[in-house]
């Protein structure tokens, strides 16, 4: 019987009094409190550099899922099986609600404190992707879709409505690649490079957890090197779809993040430049793009729908909320 990692708890030492499946993972209760086993599916070597991240941020006071060592000293055990798991610590908690602006301003807060402290040797591996060239691909992309769609003819909704808007999307990730150019961006990578800066990667409400007045940080797995801003416009976009652009909310939460962690006016750019480019447009006509075609959901449909009549409320966000205007 498949035991999803159970049995490797022996090789910690501990004893499971309960386990539950959560979000890819068994959350077992233990003596020494909760831990989660995930079966692991990485390199060994960025493992070992995410839990050098996270034992630096559990010492700077910060609750953080660092990895648990084996009897061995290892961070990977084995099952009888040979599958390779590792085990973290946890915490008892709820995520964060996207519906309640205390959660979402503290949540903001914890990444500018997290980030003052999360640095690595910069050693040339597990950069962020240079947003230039990914800006460049992406618009390439949404052109050749664009022309495939055009030479089968739209057949559905989600062809037709993409067909119709991607003209003015296209015209922002143009402008937002036209501003890569002329702002501070490689002194911002340049300072990454010398200084070891690391983002988080996946930071968002999943990845929150509040147990009274205690947070804690986890889902570190797609660390990087890189600017950390990436973080906060992750966050923020993710929180303000689903707030309908509300630049009230989106004050709170760089002024949260900024009182723990001033933003640089190239940083400030670089959000900007990020909230310009379409990125979820281009998410969705990608999964339409490498899915099956013959059959596309109704859910992400509805999404592209919900994007197009939302684009002038969005772009007016990208153009004026932040400091300077239009003037990046």
């Amino acid at each position: 019987m498949y035991d999803y990692g159970l049995s490797v708890l022996e090789q910690y030492g501990l004893t499971a009094t309960g386990s539950s499946r959560i979000r890819g993972a068994l959350l077992c209760r233990t003596e020494q409190g909760p831990v989660v086993v995930r079966e692991f599916r990485g390199s060994e070597k960025k493992l070992k550099m995410q839990q050098e991240l996270l034992v630096t941020i559990r010492e700077n006071g910060y609750r953080a899922d660092s990895f648990l060592e084996n009897g061995e000293g290892e961070l990977i055990s084995r099952d009888s099986d040979n599958i390779p798991y590792t085990l973290q610590h946890w915490y008892e908690g709820r995520e964060c609600d996207t519906k309640s602006e205390d959660d979402i301003v503290r949540g903001a807060g914890l990444l500018a404190e997290i980030h003052k402290v999360m640095k690595l040797a910069p050693d040339g591996f597990y950069m962020q992707p240079d947003l230039k060239e990914v800006c460049r691909r992406h618009n390439q992309e949404l052109r050749k879709i664009r022309r495939f769609i055009r030479k089968k003819g739209a057949s559905c909704d989600f062809e037709k409505d993409y067909l119709s808007s991607v003209e003015w999307f296209l015209r922002k990730g143009e402008e937002a690649l036209a501003l890569l150019e002329n702002t501070g961006y490689e002194r911002l990578m340049q300072n990454v490079l010398e200084q070891g800066w690391v983002c988080h990667g996946e930071y968002n409400q999943h990845n929150i957890l509040f147990a009274g007045r205690e947070m804690a940080a986890t889902g570190f797995d797609h660390w990087s090197f890189g600017i950390q801003m990436s973080d906060l416009y992750q966050f923020m976009r993710k929180i303000l779809e689903k707030h309908g652009w509300d630049s009230r909310l989106a004050e709170k939460m760089l002024d949260a993040y900024s009182a723990e962690r001033p933003v640089s006016s190239d940083e400030v750019d670089y959000l900007k430049i990020r909230f310009i480019y379409p990125d979820k447009y281009w998410k969705l006509a990608n999964y339409y793009y490498s899915h099956n075609k013959a059959w596309i959901s109704e859910k992400n449909t509805e999404k592209m729908k919900i994007l197009i009549r939302q684009k002038e409320r969005w772009d007016r966000f990208g153009r004026t909320f932040f400091p300077g205007g239009n003037d990046v």
